[in-house]
């Protein structure tokens, strides 16, 4: 169609909002389906965030804010950084985006030119790639295998970088893998990232506070204060706080790269809500004692779910150290027939065969960068998610 832009060409929607819309559609049509393609928590938002918002709501909390966010929220910020990471900035080093997504996509709209080379790790967040192509940058892939735990090795970021090299995008706890860099391999980054001044690196935090099994979770500008001046640290309040609705993401860095993002979004979306932006206040100054209990129940999922997975025909399942997401592989499925005689191909073929045969909503690897495997969420009830790994090990039963 002549009339849409060619770079529109270059990317496709978001696959993982798209097997959540297709999840739904069956659900509407009858069909007995669980998701687990979804991205959020299953929890609602904490009463007392949602009582900030009421009461800024009664307060007039209705009227535009400043393009960066309001100086309280920007605060808020600079306490969490500091507070949590060992980081100090101050309000002008802080953007705040409807979402993560918005500030990604600001950062890269605001710094790449064409040709850029962004290097993503993969298996990656379907995003990191189309919003790169959307930029013209040029995303360059760095396969991590789960023989390395889904995560980059120093070789192999030293290998992708060359001269056109201009962001690293660093996510941990990972989406899709759930995959966490302790301290020592975040440092063996970060030793390469010192020798080349050119890189700089985008840490996307945003499943911070979702780590289980006395991991100790680190950002990049913390274990090398030497890359503060080439750190965009990112995170929001969507996933430990279950405000996904609330759209507020927020980045920390150098303030010329904060108003170049700043610009790009006073020409988009203006601000994030001025209701969400109270909430999100509430949300990093106020209690926090809740998250415990709720990881407490994710890692029961986590271990349910890696568990029965792992008793599947063809599965094999690791155990991440955060996030809600595991990542198993289907190699073991591939080459088999379903029982009305289609062949399994591919990881697409298989999360097509599940949810068509068991009404059970995946994502396939391929979305993610490394086939042949398939993402989990267990965001979801425990009752939910026992049913729908007992559908999993009888449709990998039924394969031949």
């Amino acid at each position: 169609m002549p009339f849409i832009a060619k770079r529109l060409s270059a990317i496709k929607p978001s696959p993982t909002i798209a097997v959540s819309t297709k999840a739904a559609e069956l659900k509407a049509a009858g069909r007995d389906v669980i998701g687990l393609g979804a991205g959020e928590p299953d929890f609602d938002t904490p009463d007392h965030i949602k009582l900030a918002a009421k009461a800024a709501i009664d307060a007039g909390a209705s009227k535009y804010t400043a393009v960066a966010g309001t100086k309280e929220l920007r605060d808020a910020i600079c306490a969490k950084l500091k507070r949590d990471n060992e980081l100090e900035y101050t309000p002008d080093q802080i953007t705040v985006g409807c979402g993560g997504k918005q500030t990604i996509y600001n950062a890269l709209i605001a710094t790449l030119d064409p040709g850029d080379e962004v290097i993503i790790p993969a298996p990656y967040w379907v995003s990191y790639p189309d919003i790169t192509l959307l930029a013209e940058g040029t995303p360059v892939f760095v396969n991590c295998p789960v023989e390395d735990n889904f995560k980059l090795k120093p070789v192999a970021l030293e290998a992708a970088i060359t001269p056109k090299t201009k962001w690293l995008i660093l996510n941990s706890p990972s989406n899709p893998t759930g995959a966490a860099y302790s301290r020592d391999e975040m440092k063996a980054l970060t030793d390469v990232l010192m020798k080349h001044p050119h890189v700089w690196v985008m840490s996307d935090d945003m499943y911070e506070f979702i780590v289980y099994d006395d991991f100790k979770f680190v950002t990049p500008a913390q274990v090398e204060p030497g890359l503060m001046d080439r750190t965009l640290t990112l995170n929001g309040v969507s996933k430990a706080y279950a405000m996904t609705g609330w759209r507020v993401g927020y980045a920390a860095g150098p303030v010329e790269i904060i108003k170049a993002m700043n610009k790009v979004q006073s020409q988009s979306t203006t601000h994030t809500a001025a209701v969400s932006q109270a909430a999100a206040v509430e949300a990093l100054n106020g209690d926090h004692s809740f998250m415990a209990e709720r990881n407490a129940i994710f890692k029961e999922r986590r271990d349910i779910v890696v568990e029965m997975l792992n008793k599947a025909e063809g599965l094999s399942c690791p155990t991440p150290e955060g996030a809600f997401y595991v990542y198993p592989s289907c190699a073991g499925a591939i080459g088999k027939k379903t029982p009305d005689g289609k062949e399994i191909k591919t990881d697409e073929d298989f999360v097509t065969y599940l949810l068509e045969s068991e009404g059970v909503a995946t994502v396939h690897g391929e979305a993610f960068g490394l086939s042949p495997y398939f993402r989990v969420s267990y965001a979801t009830s425990t009752e939910n998610l026992v049913e729908a790994c007992t559908r999993i090990q009888r449709a990998c039963a039924a394969l031949s």
